[in-house]
């Protein structure tokens, strides 16, 4: 018996494929998606997407179309729906076209690919969102990444590094973004492109001049084999999570990059040792985790720091949060320790 997860055990990146997806293609500034489907998914995906953009404090309106298929052309095919919809949307000059399919769509039959291969004079991008034969959220964001880089060819090099995949509904995205950009500067390097958050289609263009492309976590794998076969870019599986894991980031990037990483390693080392000094008003506390972390890397950073500053675990503690994500970086695991001290101190 597979059971609906109540809303405490569910998280901001789960979903449908086509969801998922969208948490691509909306964050291209200068382009249009389209959704050909019913109305409803996309008034859903539209009110979840400006939902959250609100919720982090950022004004946005998801650039959204949908054919809205009635039931007549569920009946007899929407190919002739979306085929108007995308002369629509094309004679506003975006930069790029992205469609989107729904589950219905793809149970009737509509054939997506051959409507957009007609178009021309702007690109149309054709993403596989019907996730109703086992797709899910993660499958729609790799798909979009997927589709996404073939606006993109290979190119001269720029020395810069690509950040891939973040999580765009994630509360901090900017702060691990952030994060991740220090880390880099201390070996000297910068960011060439955040694929895909926030940027435009000329920007994509130039996704295959960086030296290394480093993903926000390994289930972005599949995006990071593809690019390698077709940039011959190197890629780092995950942001680095965790006091030791912020190390090992630092020596595997200068590693890809023939880097020496000894002294950005000993300023990163001192660095933390000054933040865990920056809290000793808490060293010994009792605390308990709550809600308990479901994350297992999330866990064990946590359990790991509680060990430095000698906190003891215990029923009888005081409860103290748990991100839904693990910390990146010490950056992460400074802003987890103040919400720890403000309620030890309350």
């Amino acid at each position: 018996m597979i059971l609906k997860p109540l809303l405490s055990n569910s998280c901001r990146s789960a979903g449908c494929t086509l969801t998922g997806a969208l948490t691509v293609t909306t964050h291209v500034s200068d382009a249009i998606t389209v959704v050909h489907g019913p109305g409803g998914c996309t008034h859903h995906n539209f009110s979840l997407l400006h939902a959250t953009s609100l919720d982090n404090d950022f004004i946005s309106l998801p650039p959204l179309i949908s054919t809205g298929l009635s039931e007549s052309d569920v009946i007899f095919g929407g190919e002739a729906v979306l085929d108007r919809a995308l002369d629509t949307v094309i004679a506003r000059r975006p930069g790029a076209v992205f469609v989107l399919s729904t589950c219905i769509v793809d149970t009737i039959g509509d054939d997506v690919g051959m409507v957009c291969s007609t178009k021309s004079g702007t690109p149309v991008f054709v993403v596989p969102t019907a996730g109703f034969l086992g797709g899910s959220f993660q499958i729609g964001v790799n798909n979009a990444l997927i589709a996404l880089a073939g606006m993109a060819e290979p190119t001269q090099g720029n020395g810069k590094v690509n950040i891939i995949g973040e999580k765009n509904l994630e509360y901090e995205v900017d702060e691990n973004f952030t994060e991740v950009s220090r880390l880099l500067s201390l070996l000297g390097l910068s960011v060439n492109i955040r694929f895909v958050h926030d940027l435009t289609t000329t920007q994509i263009a130039t996704l295959g001049a960086a030296r290394l492309n480093i993903l926000r976590d390994p289930s972005l794998i599949p995006v990071g084999e593809y690019l390698k076969e077709r940039f011959k870019t190197p890629y780092i599986p995950a942001f680095p999570v965790g006091i030791s894991g912020t190390i090992a980031f630092l020596e595997s990037v200068a590693d890809a990059c023939s880097i020496d990483p000894r002294q950005a390693v000993a300023d990163e080392r001192a660095l933390t040792s000054e933040t865990f000094d920056d809290f000793e008003d808490i060293t010994g506390a009792g605390i308990f985790f709550s809600p308990s972390p479901r994350d297992p890397e999330g866990s064990q950073i946590a359990y790991d720091v509680a060990r430095v500053l000698m906190l003891e675990i215990t029923p009888l503690g005081r409860p103290v949060p748990i991100p839904v994500t693990a910390p990146i970086g010490i950056t992460g695991i400074r802003r987890m320790l103040h919400r720890w001290r403000r309620v030890l101190h309350a």
